[in-house]
């Protein structure tokens, strides 16, 4: 039973509430370190290959100066309900440029939008000197809840309605 997994436990990500965020088209915010020391999160499109969560963005940009700098990230996607569903995931961004489009934009395109006008979202950038950066992080951490069987700080259902009390 899922709820017998402790948070954090990587298992997490083969129950179905972590399959239906990794296959949905909610946006994964990504939080990571910018140089000055200040957080930042920034919403993403992205893919689920089965081993990485993958984003894709243009090179240059200043998000990928601070993932290398620092490689620790947390990733939320979450549905809000009702009832809200949450998958947490915590890992180091590998970030790899690549000249032209990644496939990853390219399925995460798709799956956000459909076949047709995903394929126009990368037509219109596929063009010549393209530079793409691959952000990809492979959970060393995972977390779940859904406000039904699993609820934020490992409490029950009882001890979540007597919090603040």
């Amino acid at each position: 039973m899922t709820t017998t997994l402790p948070q954090g436990d990587l298992r997490l990500l083969d129950t179905g509430l972590a399959q239906r965020m990794l296959a949905s088209i909610e946006l994964a915010r990504l939080a990571y370190v910018a140089p000055d020391g200040t957080p930042r999160v920034l919403p993403m499109l992205f893919h689920w290959t089965g081993d990485e969560l993958v984003m894709a963005t243009f090179a240059g940009t200043a998000k990928l100066a601070a993932l290398r700098a620092n490689p620790a990230v947390a990733i939320t996607i979450d549905r809000a309900g009702p009832p809200p569903e949450v998958l947490l995931v915590r890992g180091n961004a590998v970030v790899t440029e690549v000249d032209g489009v990644l496939p990853e934009y390219a399925a995460a395109q798709r799956r956000y939008y459909g076949p047709e006008h995903g394929a126009a979202a990368v037509a219109e950038v596929d063009r010549p000197g393209l530079r793409m950066a691959r952000i990809a992080v492979r959970p060393s951490w995972a977390g779940t809840f859904d406000f039904q069987e699993r609820f934020p700080g490992g409490r029950t259902a009882e001890d979540f309605a007597r919090r603040g009390r």
